[in-house]
């Protein structure tokens, strides 16, 4: 009889439906705020390239602008983690844009970090990299368990999501 064996994928995703709910209620605050009023603000969404763009007139402007948006995005469930922010630019006149990444997947060198990690937990678990997602297996659920209890424990530098537990 063969022996059971048990599973589940570590993860790096982002909604992207909940990341435009939370770009179009920062865009409805943005243009209902007073401070607002009569600058050349925006913020723009782009599903293609997984990114989001904030444009305005003066860094203390920025820094609200930002503000507004991981707000809205942590209120929809998003982690922070998951936006990483450019250094901002000079654009037409004195304007100031700044690009955040929308970061999904685990890459490689973050990937192989968790596997040492897993490793360092117990010897009974396997972990193996595919692709962008790593499995992780056991014999008994109950290890699988202390993995994930351990992983969320952790303050990673990516947003770590558990799936298909089976």
């Amino acid at each position: 009889m063969a022996k059971q064996s048990f599973s589940f994928d570590i993860v790096s995703e982002v909604n992207m439906q909940e990341v435009a709910n939370a770009i179009n209620q920062a865009k409805k605050e943005l243009f209902n705020r007073y401070d607002f009023k009569g600058t050349n603000s925006s913020i723009e969404y782009s599903l293609e390239e997984k990114n989001i763009t904030l444009v305005t007139t003066d860094d203390f402007k920025l820094r609200a602008l930002k503000d507004i948006v991981l707000t809205k995005a942590v209120k929809r469930g998003i982690s922070p983690k998951s936006l990483t922010f450019n250094e901002p630019e000079k654009v037409f006149g004195s304007n100031l844009k700044q690009i955040a990444v929308i970061t999904t997947g685990i890459p490689k060198d973050k990937a192989k970090e968790l596997v040492k990690i897993i490793k360092d937990i117990g010897p009974k678990m396997q972990s193996q990299i595919e692709g962008e997602k790593i499995r992780v297996s056991s014999a008994k659920k109950d290890d699988l368990q202390v993995v994930i209890k351990h992983l969320r424990g952790l303050d990673f530098s990516i947003p770590l999501n558990f799936d298909n537990y089976r």
